[in-house]
Order: C-alpha cells, then sequence, then structure tokens
C-alpha cells in the first residue's frame, strides 16, 4: 500500500502541483462564510456571490449584525439560503462573544460554532494556520475510494483512513488535486477513464475492464 500511495501522489503532483483554496477570501472569517456556503453549491456560485458579499462583510462583527432577511437574500442563489443565513450570523455572534471576533485553530472549538462541520474547520485549519488537514468534500470521497485509499463512504471515517496512509505533507493538498481531477477528468457520472492518468490504480477502471 505504501508504495501505491507513493506513486499516487507523485502522479497528482506531477499533474497539479500545489493549488490553492478555490474559495475567494480576503481574512480567515471571510473564507470561513464561504466554506458554510458552498455546501451543496459550487465554488464557482460562492465566488460570484461572494464578490459583492465581502465588499460589505468584512469581519465577524459586519456578519453578527447582519439583517437576516437582507443577508439571506443576498446568498439565496447558493442554496439553503435560510439555514446558511442563520448559521452564519449565529457563528459570528459566537466568534464575537467568545473569542473576540477571531476565527480559532483548534476543532473542537470550531466544531462548537454553528454550521461548521469537520470539513468547514478542516479547511480553516489547513488553508489559514497550516495544520495539516484532510478535508473530505465529494471529489476527496469518490475518488479516493475509486483509488483504494478507503473502503469508506463516511466522510469522517474517510478522513481518519486518509490520515493514516497519506504522509502529512499532502494532507493539505489532496483536496484541492482531487478537486481538479474531479472537475477535468474524474468527472460523475461520466468520468473520461481513458484519459486518466490514474486509471491504473482505479478500482473503477478495473472492475470496467473486466465486464
Amino acid at each position: 500500500m505504501e508504495e501505491r500511495v507513493k506513486k499516487i501522489l507523485d502522479l497528482l503532483d506531477e499533474k497539479y502541483g500545489i493549488i490553492k483554496c478555490y474559495l475567494n477570501y480576503e481574512n480567515t472569517v471571510q473564507l470561513l462564510v464561504a466554506t458554510i456556503l458552498s455546501a451543496r453549491c459550487t465554488d464557482d456560485m460562492v465566488n460570484k456571490v461572494t464578490e459583492s458579499l465581502f465588499k460589505k462583510y468584512k469581519t465577524a462583527e459586519d456578519f453578527a449584525n447582519a439583517d437576516i432577511n437582507v443577508f439571506e437574500q443576498e446568498i439565496r442563489s447558493t442554496g439553503f439560503y435560510k439555514n446558511k443565513a442563520k448559521n452564519i450570523i449565529q457563528c459570528c455572534k459566537k466568534l464575537v462573544y467568545e473569542y473576540e471576533g477571531k476565527v480559532p485553530s483548534d476543532i473542537e472549538s470550531l466544531t462548537s460554532l454553528d454550521g461548521v462541520g469537520r470539513k468547514t474547520a478542516n479547511v480553516i485549519r489547513g488553508n489559514i494556520y497550516g495544520i495539516e488537514s484532510i478535508v473530505v468534500d465529494t471529489h476527496v470521497k469518490r475518488i479516493s475510494k475509486q483509488l483504494g485509499l478507503t473502503e469508506s463512504d463516511d466522510p469522517v471515517k474517510i478522513e481518519y483512513d486518509l490520515m493514516n496512509v497519506l504522509p502529512k505533507d499532502h494532507w493539505i493538498r489532496i483536496n484541492t488535486q482531487l478537486i481538479a481531477h474531479g472537475r477535468k477528468i474524474c468527472k460523475a457520472p461520466n468520468p473520461k477513464c481513458e484519459d486518466c492518468f490514474l486509471k491504473q490504480y482505479c478500482k473503477t477502471y478495473e472492475k470496467n475492464m473486466k465486464n
């Protein structure tokens, strides 16, 4: 498994290198908000919404004091906007009252915030604080299983499985690399298997070849 993993990571590094976070932001609070907005929404749509949103709201205080009815309409196109608006405002109120408006770095404090699960927490930890963290989104979930890096469908279990098999220096970059791979080649539901440079390591490709 160790040699297999090394070859997969070498190929991903060769093809994609280190890719910065796909979400646009100017500070930690804005990345936190953008990541909450990205649930069940494309990064491109979130970036489109936040282009104007982040000119108006820059700090935790700004979001905490937002009028929820106005804010709902401002983020409406990201989907599930009522729940997201409530979570973002409550999250930022907690940041203001308990953390002096700053976003914490530890996983326990982050996941205690409204609307913040392990995925969002790890985005912050990896991209802002440089803490080795694995972000499990739909691309990572699908592709890591196809590559035999996990057998699970549960995001938390996948996170720990990947922590066990990947070297720490790849924990942060694996997310954006697999997002790039998922967008360009390993598309759901129609992957371009013949064009895939990882096909020799892919269980789905192997299964399809046998059928």
